[in-house]
C-alpha cells in the first residue's frame, strides 16, 4: 500500500500529489480553498410549459464568481461532517483530498443514499493553480470508486448554470443533464442563477 510522508495510507500518488481521505486537521485548508472561477459563457436555461432547454451562451464582460464561505467545514477521516445526504451514517460519506506537500490542490465530498442507490457529489473543488492538470478528474474517479464500493447505481450533482467551466468538465466525464431548479438560489447571494442537475450511471 502506498503511504503519505507521515506513514499514513494514501489512496493514490500521482507525481508529487497525494490523494487520501480527509482528516480533522484538514478542515482549515478545505475552508480556505479558492473555489472561485472566471467564465466568458453561461448555460442559459429556457423554461417552457413543455419542459426546458439549455444552451451555452457567450457573456461580455466575463463573469468572476466567488462563492460565499461555507459553515461547518470540519473534516475527519473522510467524513464531510454536515450534509443531509448519507442517511446520517458516517460510513456513507467520504471526503478525498489532494495535497502536494502541504498545499491543498483540491477535494471532493461525497455522500451515498441507500434508498435510491445514489452517490451525491456534495462538493468538488480544485485550487486555481491546479486546474487543467487532471486533479479534478482524478478526484472524480475516487468518487466513482466510492460509488462502486457502495453499489451505487448512479452519481448525481448540482451545479450553477453560470459555472460553465465545471459543466463542460462534467460533460467530458460522462455526466448528462437530468433536471433543474429555477428557484434553489432565491434569497441567497446566487439569486438569479439556476441550479442544473447532472448524473451519470456507475459502470
Amino acid at each position: 500500500m502506498e503511504t503519505t510522508a507521515d506513514g499514513a495510507p494514501a489512496l493514490a500518488i500521482a507525481g508529487t500529489i497525494v490523494y487520501r481521505l480527509a482528516r480533522l486537521e484538514d478542515g482549515e485548508a478545505l475552508a480556505g480553498l479558492d473555489g472561485s472561477f472566471m467564465t466568458d459563457s453561461v448555460f442559459t436555461v429556457a423554461v417552457t410549459d413543455e419542459g426546458f432547454g439549455i444552451h451555452e451562451t457567450p457573456v461580455e464582460p466575463p463573469i468572476h464568481k466567488v462563492f460565499p464561505d461555507d459553515e461547518d467545514e470540519d473534516q475527519s477521516e473522510g467524513d464531510d461532517g454536515g450534509d443531509d445526504d448519507g442517511d446520517g451514517d458516517p460510513a456513507w460519506r467520504r471526503t478525498v483530498v489532494a495535497f502536494d506537500g502541504n498545499e491543498l490542490c483540491g477535494f471532493v465530498k461525497t455522500a451515498f443514499n441507500p434508498w435510491n442507490a445514489r452517490l451525491t457529489i456534495c462538493d468538488i473543488e480544485v485550487a486555481p493553480a491546479w486546474r487543467g492538470k487532471e486533479v479534478g478528474r482524478t478526484l472524480m474517479n475516487h468518487a466513482l470508486g466510492f460509488a462502486k464500493e457502495c453499489k451505487a447505481a448512479h452519481v448525481w450533482l448540482e451545479v450553477s448554470n453560470i459555472n460553465a467551466p465545471a459543466i463542460r468538465a462534467y460533460l467530458r466525464m460522462g455526466f448528462v443533464f437530468c433536471g433543474l431548479d429555477t428557484t434553489l438560489y432565491d434569497g441567497t447571494e446566487s439569486a438569479g442563477e439556476q441550479a442544473l442537475f447532472m448524473a451519470r450511471r456507475v459502470q
